[in-house]
């Protein structure tokens, strides 16, 4: 199992949070009964106020699971992933 960073953001005109429909769709979508049929174990996630940023920290084995997972979230803005460190490794071997 690899350790991503992804970021999704979206205007404010697309947020999911307020439409009947999609937020609670994507709430299940985040739940772990649904992270564990992609593989996925979800560390952290959290929402930037008013930023319409959306950030997950997990764990999979490897970027086109993660990119399949959020396959929903490119309905409302963009998908961005990155692999991640946890900060015990990038110490261990010196250097981000």
């Amino acid at each position: 199992m690899s350790l991503f960073v992804v970021q999704h953001k979206h205007a404010a005109e697309t947020c999911p949070a307020g439409h009947p429909q999609m937020g609670p769709m994507l709430l299940k979508h985040l739940s772990p009964t649904n992270t564990s049929r992609f593989g996925i174990k979800v560390h952290g996630e959290a929402v930037v106020n008013g930023g319409h940023t959306f950030y997950l920290v997990l764990e999979a084995q490897g970027a086109e699971v993660v990119k399949e997972f959020m396959a929903p979230f490119y309905q409302a803005g963009t998908v961005e992933v990155w692999p991640a460190s946890t900060c015990e490794q990038v110490v261990a071997r010196a250097g981000c």
